[in-house]
């Protein structure tokens, strides 16, 4: 099944320039785009030609409007359909991103069992004001996310999960006191990139106190990629679609490449 879905994959590529990639819609290098956004003009004709000339402004040709909704109080919203013109050199593309060869629940298991052998102690938490838990909880907790189980099912692994609007001096307290291994922070709420300035103070803290180089940092998030995160202080950013997986792999691993067994 696994070589049938390559050769799959590969048909589709050949048909492709990889130096000229362009959105596909109903076939392919049409262009065509689907766009949505909220003005704030009152429902009508008139407002939707205004979304048609403003999409067409953005770049995109032959722009239609095939849908708009009021949404009261003299805000329209809109759907427009339009052709991209340009296109993209997809060889051309250099990307940062975790370099870690991803394992699964059972596979984590096993490498901890061959070169770790005590307990990982991993603390995550969402921190400063950030109130929401989701991103967290799919990370930490035993459930996990859409049947990616989390830390608390890895076998080897200490997960504590300090839930939401922790300080960050609380949780650089909590993981000394348990002698952690890994620090997880999950950052949600980002208006104004306070996302940007809480990561930073956690970096700083840690710095000052000595602990940096003692503990494997991450960070995770909706706007979260492995280049902010580097770019911050952290050994590894994880963006949209990561799972427990994802972090377990790499925190044991670094664990080993750092003689931290």
């Amino acid at each position: 099944m696994a070589q049938k879905k390559k050769e799959e994959k590969m048909v589709a590529t050949s048909k492709v320039d990889l130096t000229q990639v362009k959105p596909y819609g109903d076939s392919l290098n049409d262009g065509m785009v689907e766009t949505a956004f909220t003005l704030p003009v009152p429902h009508g004709e008139e407002a939707n030609e205004a979304a048609r000339i403003l999409t067409k402004k953005m770049g995109l040709m032959e722009p239609n409007v095939v849908y708009s909704k009021d949404m009261g109080s003299g805000y329209t919203f809109f759907v427009v359909y339009g052709k991209c013109v340009h296109t993209v050199d997809f060889t051309n593309i250099k990307v940062t991103k975790v370099e870690v060869d991803v394992m699964s629940r059972e596979e984590c298991g096993a490498y901890w069992e061959m070169n770790i052998g005590r307990p990982v102690v991993i603390v995550g938490a969402s921190t400063g004001t950030d109130a929401h838990t989701v991103g967290i909880d799919a990370i930490m907790n035993m459930k996990g996310f859409h049947g990616h189980f989390g830390l608390e099912r890895y076998k080897g692994i200490e997960a504590i999960n300090m839930g939401s609007q922790v300080p960050n001096e609380q949780l650089i307290e909590k993981a000394v006191s348990v002698k952690a291994d890994a620090i997880l922070v999950s950052q949600t709420v980002t208006q104004k990139d306070v996302h940007i300035t809480n990561l930073t103070n956690l970096i700083e803290l840690l710095e000052a106190e000595g602990l940096r180089d003692k503990m494997i940092v991450i960070a995770g998030g909706p706007r979260i990629s492995h280049e902010l995160a580097q770019e911050l202080g952290y050994d590894a950013g994880f963006g949209p679609n990561s799972y427990a997986e994802d972090t377990a792999s790499f925190v044991l691993t670094e664990m080993v490449k750092r003689k931290m067994v």
